[in-house]
């Protein structure tokens, strides 16, 4: 998966490789993955002129009355499933979706992304983006039964995951996908892997295929791998730390040599764009009702809205420069969770950078302190708000904003919010195990 694959370079892959089944994947608006299988036989015909399928059936997608889609494979993001088998192989590209007279579907999360990068590339710039993915692996998925009690970064034989873990990171690299680096995290069972870092399209794909492969070798282990955020009370949530960069050609646009902090003017307001616009782009960052749960004090997770170099408490941290480092230099947005649609993440970042950087907002002094243990006057006093404490408070604050309207369009924001509101709607009738063990023995 190197973006550089064409039409013939798939096609004679497929015959050298004896591939005899190719997966098109797609993702839905929630970020969830989606697809159909092809034979070789028709594998021209769909890279010429794409597969029709039933739309109606998935989330966010058409009504059953305008059903009709086309899936048009993308040739650069074709890969072989090493984990499948050797012999009649199989493979797997992504794919961008179409209406009947061939015009870029609006409920296509992948061609929102596409948008905003283009409207990045017009004013010069290149978006790269590293993000660092944590989940946990269980006995199975109905339970959250662990299957170690390895803290951070142990390797001694409490990591029971480990050899899962190497499994996922050589299968990625076969497949093309380059990961920095991987360890046990802080909560028992938890896991991270790092992917190195890419242009913003490719890594949404990317992300999408990673999730995959991280569950389908956790279930060749008999084991079952989620980016759920928050599985397990009174342990860490899993988040997915994202690091970020502008680049002009070769330069890395957020670098400047004579900054106190070796960040340009560029980089300064896009911070501020991303601390401005966070409250609005957590709809889409943390779209589910557990998502919550993990944007709580005490776990490491983000919760103030507020900008650090050292600080790991802070929304929006940028680490430290390193002499020599210049294209290093990035911003990590902090709060952002694995189950996130990627395409839409990385989509509401980029714009709440860029409308700083647009409107040149000011970015306010960096709070070195720990935020968790500020008292309110202190809050008051550096203007530090809060992330919005629950999925209804995030739909309330979505519903009022300009900017997603713009990112999302009309489609993906009105079904996104209807989807939500759903979602909360269930949560919120039924009677929790909370309720059960701290009322029933008292009411």
């Amino acid at each position: 998966m190197d973006g550089k694959l064409s039409k013939k370079d798939v096609l004679k892959i497929v015959k050298e490789r004896d591939v005899k089944f190719i997966r098109l994947w797609f993702a839905d608006i929630t970020g969830q993955m989606k697809g159909f299988a092809i034979t070789k036989e028709e594998l021209e015909g769909a890279l010429n002129d794409g597969m029709g399928f039933d739309g109606s059936s998935i989330k966010g997608f058409a009504r059953i009355d305008e059903s009709d889609m086309i899936a048009m494979p993308d040739p650069s993001t074709f890969m072989l499933l090493p984990y499948r088998p050797k012999e009649k192989a199989v493979a797997g590209m992504l794919c961008d979706i179409l209406n009947p007279d061939r015009t870029p579907y609006g409920g296509d999360s992948r061609y929102i992304l596409k948008k905003i990068l283009e409207n990045a590339k017009s004013k010069g710039y290149k978006f790269y983006i590293g993000p660092e993915l944590e989940f946990f692996i269980f006995r199975d998925e109905k339970s959250t039964q662990i299957i170690d009690e390895g803290g951070y970064f142990d390797i001694t034989t409490l990591d029971a995951g480990n050899e899962v873990r190497r499994e996922i990171i050589l299968t990625l690299e076969q497949m093309g996908i380059e990961v920095e680096y991987s360890h046990h995290e802080v909560a028992p069972s938890q896991h991270e892997i790092d992917l190195r870092y890419k242009e913003a399209l490719l890594m949404a794909d990317t992300v999408m295929v990673y999730r995959m492969v991280v569950k389908e070798i956790a279930q060749e282990h008999g084991l079952y791998a989620t980016f759920m955020p928050k599985p397990i009370y009174g342990v860490n949530g899993s988040g997915m730390h994202t690091h970020q960069s502008l680049f002009k050609g070769g330069t890395n646009a957020f670098f400047d040599s004579t900054d106190k902090y070796f960040l340009s003017q560029e980089a300064k307001s896009y911070i501020a764009g991303i601390l401005r616009h966070a409250r609005e782009i957590t709809f889409v960052c943390n779209q589910w009702v557990n998502s919550y749960k993990r944007l709580v004090l005490g776990y490491e997770a983000p919760v103030y809205i507020c900008w650090a170099q050292r600080n790991r408490s802070a929304l929006v941290r940028v680490p430290m420069y390193k002499p020599g480092r210049e294209k290093a230099t990035r911003v990590e947005f902090r709060s952002p969770d694995p189950a996130c649609n990627p395409y839409l993440a990385f989509a509401t970042m980029l714009s709440a950078g860029l409308k700083g950087i647009e409107e040149k907002y000011p970015l306010p002094e960096p709070t070195e302190r720990d935020v968790y243990h500020l008292t309110s006057e202190e809050m008051q006093e550096f203007n530090i708000k809060c992330l919005p404490g629950s999925l209804i408070e995030a739909i309330e604050i979505a519903e009022k904003s300009q900017l997603l309207k713009e990112i999302l369009g009309e489609h993906i924001f009105n079904n996104l919010i209807t989807a939500k509101k759903i979602e909360w709607d269930e949560y919120r009738r039924r009677v929790h195990e909370y309720e059960i063990n701290t009322y029933l023995p008292i009411l």
